[in-house]
C-alpha cells in the first residue's frame, strides 16, 4: 500500500478490476457447447474471432454509442424536407461490424446445413453488448425471405444479406449492402393488425402501389427499406416502401419524431407518415400477415436470443464483481447465499440459450424437415414468452449482486435492465405469444406432437411428472382453456429447458436463489464463467 498524507482519504481499495475486454466466445463454455449439439461446428473460428471483437472493442464503443442517442433532422438547412436520424459514430461503427461478419446476413450469404444456428451464436455474442443495433440487423435478416417471395426485389433481398454496411441516405442502386426495418403498428390497432387504416392505392406498374396513412411504431427509421402493412383493395397486403423511389426522387416518407423510450437508446424509433409514398407489392392482395409469417418467426427467434444474451452478460457481470469484491472479511463469492443467486442465476442463463439455440436448429432444419418445421412454428412463441419474460427480473437480481454499483451508469447493468422489458413487448406481448400457442397446437397437430418428441429425448423423475401433464393437451389437440394459456405455456416451457429440480419439482420459490440444499454452487458458478488467472490482462 503507498504511503499517504495524513490527510489524503481516498484510497481506492476492494473494487473489482476492469470486467473488459473479455473474450465472449472462450469464456462461454455452454454456447460452444450449443454450437457444436445444433451442427455449427463449421462456424467455431468465425465465432471466436467475433466473440473477441464483441467483448473488447466493440463493447467499448457500445457506451458512447447509447448516450449519446440518435436525433432526427426532419429539414436541411435551406428548408428542405430530408427526414435523416443522425447517431453516434460508435453506433455506425458496432453495425459495420456486425454486418461484416455476418450477424444480419450469414443464413442467407452462406445456405449450408447449420448456418441459421451460426447466425443465431453471433447475434447472441453482438446483443450482449450493443442491443440497440440488434433490431435493425434483426429486421434486415427476417426480412430476405420475404423480399424473395418478388422477383422484381431480388436485388434487395441480395444486398440486404450482403455483409456490406452503408449508412448513406442514397438509393440502392449506389449501395452495396442495404438495411431492412418494418412499420406493420398503428395507432388505433397495435398487435392487432388487421385494424391497419393506411390504405394502398394501385398504380399502371406492376406491383406499385401509393401508400397514405401512419404508422406509430416505425422501427429503424434510418433503414433503406421498410416492410409495412397496409389495406389494399383486396385486403390487408405487405409491401416494401423504400426511403428512395426507383426513379431517384425522395420517397414521401414524413419521420414526426423519434420515440422517447425506457431504454433501447442508441436505435432509433418513430412516427411517421406516408403521403402518396410509393411502395411495391410482396405477395397477393388480402395476404399481408401470411406474406410477413416467416419473417416475425425469426424475429422472435431473436428476441429468444436477445433476452438470453442480457442475461449472459448480466450473469458475467455479477460473477466477477463477487469473485473480486470482499464483505465481511472473505471474498462475495465464498458466501453461501450469493452462491446460491449466483448458481440459480446460471442455471437460468444456460437454459435460456440452450432453448434459443435449439429453436435457431429447428429454424436451420425446416425447410427439409416437416417435424422440425412444426417444432419451430411453435417453440418460437413458447420460449419468446417465457425468455423475455424472465430476463427483467434476471437483470435486477444481477445488479443486487453489485449493490449500489449495479445501479450506476458506469456500469453497464443499468442499461441491461431498461433494454430487457422490450423483448418481451416487441414482436407481440406475452398474451399474445400464449393465444398464437394454443391456436398452432388446435390446427396444427404436427405442432403438438413435434413438442412430445423433443420432451421425450429427456427422461426421469419430476420431468416424467411434469411430461404426464403436458401429454393429453399436446397429442389430443383437445381445447386449452384460454384462461390457463400462460399457466400452460410456462410449464411447455420449464419442460423444454429440461428444468427438472430445480424447477419442475416445484421447491423452487419465486426469487432467484432458491436452490434446494442438495446443489453443489460452485461447479455451476465455475462452468459459467471461467476466472482469469493471477494478472492475467482484463
Amino acid at each position: 500500500m503507498a504511503e499517504q498524507t495524513p490527510f489524503e482519504t481516498h484510497l481506492v481499495d476492494n473494487q473489482p478490476p476492469e470486467f473488459a475486454p473479455r473474450d465472449l466466445w472462450a469464456d462461454d463454455v455452454a454456447l460452444r457447447e450449443a454450437v457444436a449439439r445444433e451442427g455449427a461446428n463449421a462456424w467455431a473460428e468465425r465465432l471466436a474471432d467475433y466473440g473477441a471483437l464483441a467483448g473488447g472493442t466493440l463493447y467499448a464503443l457500445s457506451f458512447d454509442a447509447h448516450r449519446d442517442r440518435p436525433r432526427l433532422r426532419s429539414h436541411d438547412r435551406y428548408g428542405q424536407r430530408i427526414d435523416l436520424v443522425e447517431f453516434h459514430p460508435n453506433y455506425h461503427a458496432t453495425m459495420r461490424a456486425a454486418i461484416e461478419h455476418g450477424v444480419a446476413g450469414l443464413s442467407w450469404s452462406d445456405p449450408q446445413p447449420g448456418a441459421h444456428v451460426a447466425r443465431a451464436a453471433l447475434s447472441y455474442l453482438h446483443h450482449q453488448v450493443e442491443p440497440g443495433s440488434s433490431c435493425p440487423l434483426t429486421m434486415t435478416h427476417a426480412a430476405v425471405p420475404v423480399l424473395r417471395h418478388a422477383p422484381a426485389l431480388a436485388q434487395w433481398a441480395r444486398k440486404a444479406a450482403a455483409p456490406h454496411y452503408d449508412p448513406r441516405d442514397v438509393a440502392i442502386a449506389h449501395k452495396a449492402g442495404v438495411t431492412v426495418g418494418m412499420g406493420m403498428t398503428e395507432k388505433q390497432g397495435g398487435s392487432d393488425v388487421r385494424a391497419n387504416t393506411t390504405t394502398a392505392t394501385p398504380l399502371a406498374g406492376d406491383h406499385e402501389y401509393t401508400l397514405v396513412g401512419h404508422k406509430w411504431f416505425f422501427s429503424a427509421p434510418m433503414c433503406d427499406g421498410f416492410l409495412v402493412l397496409a389495406q389494399a383493395p383486396g385486403g390487408l397486403t405487405c409491401f416494401l416502401l423504400p426511403r428512395w423511389r426507383p426513379d431517384g426522387s425522395r420517397n414521401a416518407l414524413r419521420l414526426m419524431r423519434l420515440k422517447d423510450k425506457l431504454g433501447d437508446w442508441s436505435n432509433a424509433s418513430s412516427e411517421v407518415e406516408f403521403a402518396n409514398a410509393w411502395a411495391h407489392r410482396i405477395g397477393d392482395e388480402g395476404r399481408g400477415v401470411a406474406t410477413i409469417i416467416e419473417m416475425v418467426m425469426l424475429t422472435r427467434l431473436d428476441c429468444m436470443l436477445g433476452s438470453a444474451a442480457q442475461m449472459r452478460m448480466a450473469l458475467a457481470h455479477a460473477i466477477h464483481h463477487a469473485r473480486h469484491r470482499r464483505t465481511f472479511g472473505k471474498p462475495l463469492l465464498e458466501h453461501v447465499l450469493m452462491q446460491n443467486v449466483l448458481a440459480d442465476l446460471a442455471l437460468e442463463a444456460e437454459a435460456a440459450l440452450v432453448f434459443s439455440m435449439r429453436v435457431a436448429r429447428a429454424v436451420d432444419a425446416a425447410p427439409r424437415d416437416p417435424a422440425e418445421a412444426a417444432f419451430a412454428r411453435v417453440a418460437t412463441g413458447i420460449g419468446k414468452y417465457w425468455i423475455c419474460k424472465r430476463a427483467p427480473a434476471f437483470v435486477n437480481e444481477a445488479q443486487e449482486c453489485l449493490g449500489g454499483a449495479g445501479y450506476v451508469e458506469e456500469s453497464i447493468l443499468p442499461r441491461l435492465y431498461r433494454q430487457a422489458p422490450l423483448n418481451s413487448i416487441w414482436e407481440g406481448s406475452g398474451n399474445i405469444q400464449c393465444l398464437d400457442v394454443l391456436r398452432a397446437l388446435a390446427k396444427e397437430p404436427a405442432t403438438g406432437a413435434a413438442l412430445w418428441a423433443q420432451l421425450q429425448s429427456a427422461l426421469g423423475g419430476d420431468y416424467d411428472v411434469a411430461m404426464q401433464r403436458l401429454r393429453a393437451p399436446l397429442l389430443s389437440a383437445a381445447p386449452i382453456d384460454e384462461l390457463a394459456a400462460r399457466a400452460f405455456v410456462e410449464q411447455l416451457a420449464l419442460a423444454l429447458q429440461a428444468f427438472c429440480r430445480s424447477r419442475l419439482g416445484g421447491a423452487h420459490g419465486l426469487a432467484f436463489g432458491t436452490l434446494g440444499t442438495g446443489v453443489r454452487p460452485g461447479p455451476i458458478i465455475d462452468r459459467a464463467l471461467a476466472a482469469r488467472a493471477a494478472g492475467a490482462t482484463p
